[in-house]
């Protein structure tokens, strides 16, 4: 379903809000090295209905690396946290570019689901006062 919102979260905006060298830096983060990581994160507009916006980040398989479920599992905890990822900054950037003011983005992160064996997701849900 076509919404305004969808043309407001193009790729180009998800880019902006986060960018895909976060990838590299979260992993220099977790293991020193970001080489080391199995996927590459994004940022995927799902829908909003009511001032909930639906979010995911999406782990996409590198090629020659394994996705295996007991790296991404975990992930919701960690990426709730972690400081490169920054959930609250995202959380504001979307309230801001869907026109509320960041201040009233609440957000929460869900549990890791497998879309395909190459590709698994991590909710985030904002919800906009």
């Amino acid at each position: 379903m076509q919404t305004e919102y969808t043309t407001v979260f193009n790729e180009e905006r998800l880019r902006a809000i986060f960018p895909p060298e976060k990838t590299d830096a979260f992993f220099e983060a977790l293991f020193g090295d970001s080489s080391e990581g199995a996927y590459d994160i994004r940022l995927h507009f799902c829908g909003e209905h009511n001032g909930i916006f639906d979010f995911e980040f999406q782990l996409a398989q590198r090629p020659g690396r394994c996705l295996a479920c007991n790296l991404t599992y975990g992930l919701p905890q960690v990426f709730s946290r972690h400081p490169v990822i920054n959930a609250a900054q995202v959380a504001q950037d979307i309230a801001e570019a869907a026109g509320h003011s960041p201040e009233t983005a609440e957000w929460t992160i869900g549990s890791t689901r497998e879309i395909s064996p190459g590709l698994h997701a991590v909710p985030l849900t904002i919800t906009l006062s």
